[in-house]
């Protein structure tokens, strides 16, 4: 229903991913990308599945995911030294320097968004965004959110 606040949701949160990765073209970071840049820097030599639950994705689209990121230099991956059979990804110095970036993006992406706001309505808006967040777990759970 094109007239429903879920809908009008939707199409901003569809428009401000769209914006983001549009600020990241050239960068040599993807769709996708991101989150597993973000999720290194926390915690960098994780594993593919952990990388994967995390995200929530399947571990085959996490392996192809890395695979990309390798070719474009943005992290290694390397067998673990007491378990041969897993392998652990790594940043690159490439792939480290992807937080500023990143972080540019991030800042542009929110001033693009909030450009003629208030501070009255920016705070407004996050505590309506906060209780949508809030009814949203009540009923789905917090486990897609880690």
């Amino acid at each position: 229903m094109p007239h429903t606040l879920d809908h009008l949701l939707a199409q901003v949160c569809r428009l401000h991913h769209a914006h983001f990765h549009e600020l990241l073209s050239g960068t040599g970071v993807f769709r996708g990308q991101p989150p597993v840049l973000e999720a290194l820097m926390l915690k960098d030599g994780q594993t593919h599945g952990e990388l994967a639950e995390q995200l929530h994705v399947t571990p085959a689209t996490m392996s192809r995911m890395i695979r990309r990121m390798a070719h474009t230099k943005l992290v290694v991956a390397r067998r673990d030294l007491d378990d041969k059979r897993v392998s652990r990804v790594y940043l690159t110095e490439e792939g480290r320097a992807m937080r500023n970036v990143l972080q540019q993006a991030f800042e542009r992406s929110e001033a693009d968004a909030f450009a003629d706001f208030t501070m009255e309505e920016r705070v407004l808006l996050r505590r309506f965004l906060l209780q949508i967040r809030s009814n949203l777990i009540r009923v789905v759970g917090e486990d897609i959110l880690h």
